[in-house]
């Protein structure tokens, strides 16, 4: 069983690999035998999450992500991050990664918000 840093490690890992434009081998490295998906935009499997990742990086190829926090607990990673896309479009997520006793990724549910323009208070959603 890897540590709950390493999963933490795996999990930017992983995200950031598929982010930045190769899916294929982020599902290589990092995924177990299923991969069961909560994202109503992506199908379930590996193969929906590689076509969708393909399509974002095709469609938005100078997207970045920045890792703003990791949390990791009883095999559960949870991602906080900041995201800038074309046309200067800001989006806050909060990624949940489940991993099976072998270190390996089998489970993904995630939150995505626009950051506004204006806010009630002053501070940053991330």
């Amino acid at each position: 069983m890897i540590t709950l840093d390493q999963q933490k490690e795996n999990a930017i890992k992983f995200y950031k690999t598929a982010f930045e434009g190769n899916p294929s081998k982020a599902v290589e490295l990092y995924v177990g035998d299923e991969y069961i998906q909560h994202n109503p935009a992506v199908a379930n499997g590996t193969q929906g999450f590689v076509e969708y990742f393909e399509r974002m990086q095709r469609e938005y190829p100078n997207k970045s992500v920045e890792f703003v926090r990791a949390v990791a607990e009883n095999g559960l990673v949870a991602l906080h991050t900041h995201q800038v896309w074309e046309g200067d479009a800001e989006y806050v997520t909060m990624d949940f990664f489940r991993f099976d006793d072998n270190g390996k990724i089998v489970e993904h549910w995630d939150s995505i918000q626009q950051i506004p323009e204006e806010s009630a208070n002053p501070n940053k959603m991330y």
